[in-house]
This record gives structure tokens, sequence and C-alpha cells, in this order.
């Protein structure tokens, strides 16, 4: 008696560029032990079914319309924490990088990468392992400021959202949480980072790679 084939690994792509996704759905699909269940264009969409697709590993992107990866990513975690979150950018800054893995992704996978190293990130992440592709591991330096209080992963993220130019009012919904809690946060970035302007804010979130979304240029 044949021992029965394991389930293969249930695969989401979120990408807003069609022919990205559609490349990257047809490479995945010609390995049998992957499934991709679903090809998606915004964190919105991956945020509104991730329970019910229930994906072993997220392909996310980071530059997208509306919500960014880095916030999609959290938001992800928070609702199914045992997704694997598996970041395909064009950004090799240490920057991205260390923002991408704060945010709970598991692997960094530069988008020139060969299609066999996609694989290979999955079949790591699989197992528990976190993955960078070499080009990540070569830019990968520490995420510190000497002297200067680190922001948390949700004042990040808030950090992200006021930088896109949304209001206290958009990011408590988006986040699904107070006004005054956001009010608070804000108070809480702009001590910890000396900047006194919303201005200051998005300015500082373009020159450190905080800014994934609409407002940057998307790859």
């Amino acid at each position: 008696m044949t021992d029965p084939q394991p389930a293969p690994i249930r695969i989401a792509i979120v990408d807003d560029h069609p022919m990205v996704a559609q490349g990257l759905r047809t490479i995945l699909e010609s390995y049998d032990d992957i499934e991709v269940i679903a090809s998606l264009s915004s964190g919105e969409a991956i945020i509104e079914r991730v329970e019910a697709l229930q994906p072993d590993v997220i392909l996310l992107d980071l530059n997208m319309p509306g919500i960014g990866g880095l916030s999609t990513a959290e938001i992800i975690l928070e609702r199914r924490p045992e997704t694997r979150i598996l970041i395909l950018s064009m950004h090799d800054s240490p920057e991205y990088i260390t923002s991408a893995l704060s945010h709970g992704a598991v692997g960094y996978v530069l988008k020139d990468v060969p299609t066999e190293e996609i694989k290979h990130a999955i079949d790591a992440v699989m197992t528990g392992q976190r993955y960078l592709c070499t080009g990540a591991k070569g830019s990968l330096e520490p995420y510190q400021r000497p002297g200067r209080e680190q922001l948390t992963n949700r004042e990040q993220t808030i950090l992200l959202q006021l930088a896109q130019g949304k209001s206290n009012k958009d990011v408590a919904h988006t986040l699904d949480i107070s006004v005054r809690t956001v009010e608070t946060h804000r108070k809480n970035i702009k001590r910890k980072l000396g900047i006194s302007s919303t201005a200051g804010l998005t300015r500082y979130a373009l020159e450190h790679g905080v800014l994934q979304g609409g407002t940057m240029a998307r790859l």
C-alpha cells in the first residue's frame, strides 16, 4: 500500500501587476507539490479573504495601491498567525528588508532571482526557516539608529498610514482601533523621531524606505 501524497502547499499571490502575478502563477503551477489558490491585486483583497482561503504561504509585493505590503502583513498575521509571509520585491535596501522582517515576514526575495529560487524560498519557510535571497542577505544590516528610541511594529504601521496622507480617523478605520489610540501613537512617533509635522513624518518615511504605498512609484 503506497503512502498518501502530502497535501500541496497552498499559495496566494498578491501583486498589483498582472504580468508579474501571471508569471509567478505559471512558474508555481509547474510544481506538483504547490497549489496556487488565489492571485489577488491588493492588500485589502487578501486581508478580506485570508481566513476563507487559508493559504500556507502568501507571496506579497510591498508596493501596492491602498494598504501597502507592510500593513497587509501585520494585519494578516494578527488574523491568521500561522500564515507565512514571503515578500517579493524589487527593493534591496536594508531598510526595506528589515522593515518587512520586523512586520512578520519570514522571507524576502528580489523579483530578479532565478525562478527556481522562489521555490527554494517557499520550501524553506514551510520548514520554519527564514529565507533571504543572496541579494537581500548582502544588503541586510541591523536596523538601528544609535541614541534614538525605536518604533514598535504598530507605530511603524501607523507611521506608514500617516505618511500616505491618511487622517487619524482613516487610520483608525483601517486598523480597527480607536481614533484616540491613533492620536496617542502619533504623539509617540513624533516624540521618538523628533519630528513635529506630518510633512516631516512623510519625509522620514520616504527617506528610510518605510513608505510602501500609492504615493511612491510602484514596481
